[in-house]
């Protein structure tokens, strides 16, 4: 997606910022690793592919991706005011600082997901999304500290005060004509056995309702865009980023 490409994430202790070129090799050496290929179910592609990949995340409509970053100025104490008001590329967002990436994938609802809001669409021509959430800390040094609550609290809550313009670009790169008019849920689908991911999403208002597909992966589904983790913290805010 187009609409993060000049906005950044401040919170506590965290930068997120737009996936951009000067993150690719740092990106590519992370997933030459086999931990991480399963993890996130990917194949390992050479350097360029993985430009052409960034790339094409870039434009897509339908893909929001966040690099996440540690915070280069991290109050020490929750009531202290983050000084930072502009990122600079290649700079606040350095390889050194880069720890893991956050995504958002939208697809419309359909009947067998939200009956309610099929039936809506046929009715009015405007139809729910679906939002996926995929999150990963590739530094195993930064694992285990809850960063990825943090980063996750951080996006959803631009997610829902970015979602009219979110739904806007994803309805002008659509192939079917539907107006989309809300995100009806998120959704997160986890290895049955990863319990450290199923225990975070649980912590995040997610609650399991499928059993164990073919490949072993249950379904956590959340209205918390709507209200609740939304709000994150008053810490968070967007930054300009480039410019």
């Amino acid at each position: 997606m187009k609409i993060n490409e000049n906005q950044a994430i401040l919170t506590n202790r965290l930068l997120l910022v737009p996936y951009s070129p000067h993150h690719v090799p740092t990106y590519h050496e992370w997933m030459q690793d086999e931990e991480l290929q399963k993890l996130t179910a990917s194949e390992p592609l050479t350097l360029q592919e993985e430009y052409a990949m960034q790339a094409s995340w870039r434009q897509d409509a339908d893909k929001l991706t966040f690099i996440i970053c540690t915070s280069p100025n991290t109050p020490i104490a929750s009531s202290d005011i983050p000084t930072l008001v502009k990122v600079t590329p290649g700079i606040e967002d350095a390889p050194d600082r880069m720890v893991g990436d956050v995504n958002l994938f939208l697809c419309p609802c359909e009947q067998s997901d939200d009956d309610v809001g099929q039936q809506d669409s046929w009715e009015t021509g405007k139809a729910d999304v679906v939002g996926e959430l995929e999150i990963m800390i590739a530094r195993p040094g930064a694992r285990g500290k809850g960063l990825a609550k943090e980063a996750l609290q951080a996006f959803i809550w631009y997610i829902s005060k970015s979602l009219p313009a979110i739904l806007d670009e994803y309805t002008e790169g659509a192939i079917r004509a539907d107006k989309f008019k809300s995100l009806s849920y998120l959704r997160v689908k986890i290895d049955k056995d990863n319990t450290r991911s199923l225990r975070l999403f649980k912590t995040l208002c997610f609650r399991q309702v499928s059993e164990p597909n073919y490949f072993g992966e249950v379904e956590l589904r959340s209205k918390a865009v709507h209200g609740g983790i939304a709000n994150a913290t008053e810490l968070t805010r967007k930054l300009p980023y480039g410019g």
